[in-house]
């Protein structure tokens, strides 16, 4: 960037306000700077933050302390002593950098108080104007909290179950107005939904939801269709109040063949679940962290599927295994899918079904329930 285009850009910054307009800002996706700590980050923070803090979690601690022990003036006073110096200069590159970068951008902190105040003030010394977020984190997070409770009260949603293997996710995959709760939980949904990266934090996860619902009511959709799940998809929770009108919302049906259903289970947690490891970690080491982790799902249900069957299940799985890393053949592993469908999920789902049964609006294979989806949604 030539110095006309920095003192351009920092024209163009010093025109904006500070903002309490959170809506505008998740609507557009804007670039936003958190300098809260990074311990606070990791918990949860929004979908296009970086994480650019004012102090590291020690000097968080450190001022804490001070805090509680001799007040506001000493905490204020310490912190300016640990960030001083070349460690102030570089945390304001950063702050500039990412400004300069995004001039759309906006900063904030926990409760848009301090924090962000100072990190305002030393890029403004570094002739770098830069609006906040009035209210801070905290503020947007009720924000978000409010868009998935308004959506529960406001809005029509149709559930679509179906025993394992179904396809109900492809269903989703084919419909506008879906809600893909696995997707922004990145797990399958069943015990053997992990995958090779690791789920957000349930943070992350409600507030990539609640931005999801809020573009797509901004767009003019009420009434969304939503996968049947249980209330924890993977370490992920969904919103209590989502999840108990998931169980009164009305229910459409997938049906498909024992043989496809084993097929895509195959692909979804064998095949693909294996490519993911090796993108990520490389062929031998991919491999050996994907049987690890295959099996470990299947220990998960070990009280459910109980000992015996257990252990019958896992030498199948073994065996399977031992096939595909010696001959990079997935035969056996149709086996314990089989045997796994015919002796856990599927009793599971009849037993639900029975109880899920008055709900149901429409029963049919999944070119048919697409169909039945889409005329839905036309229909208004």
């Amino acid at each position: 960037m030539s110095e006309d285009d920095a003192n351009n850009q920092s024209d163009h910054n010093s025109n904006r306000s500070d903002t309490a307009n959170y809506r505008e800002i998740f609507l557009h996706d804007l670039p936003l700077i958190d300098t809260r700590a990074p311990v606070e980050f990791n918990k949860g923070s929004f979908p296009n933050a970086v994480n650019l803090p004012l102090m590291t979690d020690v000097e968080r601690q450190k001022v804490g302390t001070c805090y509680k022990q001799k007040g506001q003036q000493a905490a204020i006073v310490l912190g300016h002593e640990l960030v001083s110096g070349e460690i102030k200069n570089a945390r304001v590159a950063a702050w500039a950098a990412f400004a300069r970068a995004h001039p759309e951008g906006y900063l904030f902190c926990f409760r848009g108080g301090l924090r962000s105040r100072i990190s305002q003030q030393w890029l403004a010394q570094a002739g770098v104007d830069y609006p906040r977020i009035s209210g801070g984190y905290k503020a947007m997070r009720t924000f978000l909290i409010e868009e998935i409770e308004s959506a529960v009260r406001e809005c029509r949603f149709t559930i679509v179950g179906g025993m394992t293997g179904t396809g109900k996710t492809e269903v989703l995959a084919q419909l506008d107005n879906a809600v893909d709760l696995e997707g922004h939980a990145n797990h399958r949904g069943s015990s053997f939904g992990k995958k090779a990266t690791p789920q957000p934090s349930q943070i992350g996860f409600e507030n990539a939801l609640a931005i999801d619902f809020l573009k797509r009511r901004n767009a003019g959709q009420q009434q969304f269709v939503l996968e049947d799940e249980s209330r924890l998809i993977g370490r992920c929770s969904l919103p209590l109040s989502l999840h108990q009108g998931m169980r009164t919302y009305p229910l459409v049906w997938l049906d498909d063949a024992l043989e496809s259903r084993i097929e895509r289970i195959l692909k979804d947690y064998v095949i693909d679940l294996c490519a993911e490891f090796v993108s990520l970690h490389g062929e031998v080491e991919g491999r050996q962290l994907f049987a690890v982790t295959l099996r470990q799902n299947l220990a998960n249900i070990t009280r459910r599927l109980g000992g015996e069957r257990f252990r019958e299940l896992d030498s199948m799985m073994q065996d399977a295994l031992k096939q595909q890393l010696a001959h990079d053949t997935v035969d056996l592993h149709r086996h314990w899918i089989t045997a796994l469908l015919r002796d856990y999920y599927d009793p599971m789902y009849v037993y639900q079904l029975a109880q899920k049964g008055d709900r149901i609006v429409f029963r049919g294979n999944q070119r048919d329930v697409v169909a039945f989806l889409r005329a839905q949604y036309e229909e208004g």
